[in-house]
This record gives structure tokens, sequence and C-alpha cells, in this order.
């Protein structure tokens, strides 16, 4: 357990993609740049289009695209740079290092990573761990934070109760 897990909430169901949006858009309002975010997760369970929604709620309205072949795609809006990951692709992490990735993650931006386990252990701890599944027709997202900042990040999306 780590020092944060306290402050882990309940899991969240997403009924669809409008719900995966709207989670990215509550998302959108919390994250303060440096962020390191991973987003795990099996095929199709829903990391893209959270990060659609991340980058809907920062106002950004062009084609956001996955970034499965290019490893990563740069956004930058008005309130924040925001930099998104696709480690899939990956056959050994040593080629995190050797793309140069780790100059981006030592920007002042918010780094969102796809399959970042593809990447250990080059790539940053987590901030804030966004993990996905599927669930039948839906999707279940669990939220944990990794440090202070992604425990402050986490509290803006969902405040404690109690």
């Amino acid at each position: 357990m780590n020092d944060f897990e306290h402050l882990n909430p309940a899991p969240l169901a997403l009924a669809g993609e409008a719900a995966t949006l709207a989670l990215g858009a509550r998302l959108a309002g919390a994250l303060d740049a440096p962020l390191v975010v991973w987003l795990c997760g099996d095929l199709g369970a829903g990391k893209t289009t959270l990060v659609r929604g991340v980058l809907r709620g920062l106002g950004f309205v062009g084609k956001v695209k996955s970034p499965t072949y290019t490893l990563v795609e740069l956004y930058a809006t008005s309130r924040l740079t925001f930099h998104h990951f696709d480690f899939y692709r990956f056959t050994h992490p040593e080629e995190f290092a050797e793309a140069g990735l780790d100059e981006y993650f030592a920007a002042n931006a918010v780094c969102c990573a796809e399959w970042p386990e593809k990447a250990l252990p080059y790539i940053p701890a987590p901030d804030l761990r966004i993990d996905l599944e599927i669930a039948g027709a839906a999707r279940v997202a669990r939220l944990s934070a990794g440090s202070e900042r992604g425990a402050q990040c986490l509290k803006k999306i969902i405040p404690p109760t109690g």
C-alpha cells in the first residue's frame, strides 16, 4: 500500500463512451503540470477515449490521434502542455531511453502514458494511475494517487466523502 492509497476512491462505472469522455473532462479540470499519468488496461478498455475527453475538457478542438505508431502526440492548450504516449508497440523497455522520451517527462507538462509497464523501469512513476477495464458493455475506472501531486489531483476529481 502506498502512502496515498487511503485516498483512492471506489471504482467508477462508465456506462459507455460518453461516460468515459465525461470522466476525461473532469480530469482535465484537475490537471496541473508537471504530472505523470499512467493509463492501464487491455486493448479496447477506453484509454484513448479518456485522453480525448481530457483534451476536449482542456479546450482542444483538433483531431485526437492515438500515438500507437508515433509513440507520442503533443498538444498545447491555453492552460497546459499535454503529451500523450503509447508504448504498446515496444518490444523491449530500452526503446524508451533510445527514443529520448525522458526529455518529454522532464518538461513542465502533463505526460499521459498508455501501456506504461512496457517502458519500465525507464518511465517515471505515476503521480496518478488510472486503470480501465472492460465490464461487459461498460467500463470500470479505478483511480489511484502515487504522489502528493496525484493525491491533490484526485481530490479535485472525486472529493473525499465523510
